[in-house]
This record gives structure tokens, sequence and C-alpha cells, in this order.
């Protein structure tokens, strides 16, 4: 003869599966996905700004030999600065420095120009 079910019973298995259709439900918050870096600025956008302000003593681009001032590092070589991130590029173009013009470069413009030195990251 079957077991005539419990109480117990029916409410272990209401539990199982309240438990079974959370799990379902919370799924794709609980378990961990890889993280995306989110993108912010244009990176084309930076070049140009780059090309027309910048170049002026920076190499801005990686078909030249050294910066038009011995004194200002290339472009490559900030983004090759261990620990430079885009954060620390922020702070670096919103810091006077004494061989540097003080340059008020706009919200967006300094996001491109974030977004095109990181991309010249070679390592």
């Amino acid at each position: 003869m079957p077991k005539k079910a419990t109480k117990h019973t029916s409410r272990t298995g209401k539990f199982f599966l309240s438990a079974l259709f959370s799990i379902f439900c919370f799924y794709p918050v609980l378990v961990p996905h890889p993280a995306h870096a989110v993108e912010v600025g244009d990176a084309s956008r930076g070049l140009d700004y780059a090309r027309e302000v910048c170049s002026e003593c920076h190499l801005v681009e990686n078909n030249g030999p050294y910066s038009t001032n011995p004194d200002a590092p290339t472009f490559q070589d900030i983004a090759n600065t261990p620990g430079m991130t885009g954060t620390a590029i922020a702070v670096w173009l919103q810091t006077s420095h004494p061989t540097m013009p003080d340059l008020i470069i706009p919200p967006q413009d300094t996001d491109d120009l974030i977004a095109y030195i990181t991309s010249l990251r070679t390592r």
C-alpha cells in the first residue's frame, strides 16, 4: 500500500518547488558573469583632437621617431606607463605640468582623448 502524504511531506515538497523556482528566477543575478569594460569616448575622435591640439609637442601617432618636444612623452609611452588607466590619464590631463601649457579640454574631448591614448597600449 502507498504511503499517505503527511503535512510534513507536503510542506517539504512545497519548499522544494519554491526553492527551485527561486533558483531559476535569480540564477542570472546570482551567478557571476565576466565583467565587460565600458568604453568611454571615441578613439577616432580622440586621434583627431590629438592631431589638432596635442601634436604641437607630442608624438600622437606611432609613425614617427620622436615627439616634437623632447620633454614631451609620446602618447604610446603614456599609454604603456605601468598603472596608467583611463582615470589616471583624466587626472593627468587636469593637472598642470611645468612643461605643459594649461589646457582646458572639454569633457567629451577628454573622454575621446583617453579612449585614443588607451587604444595605443601594447603591454
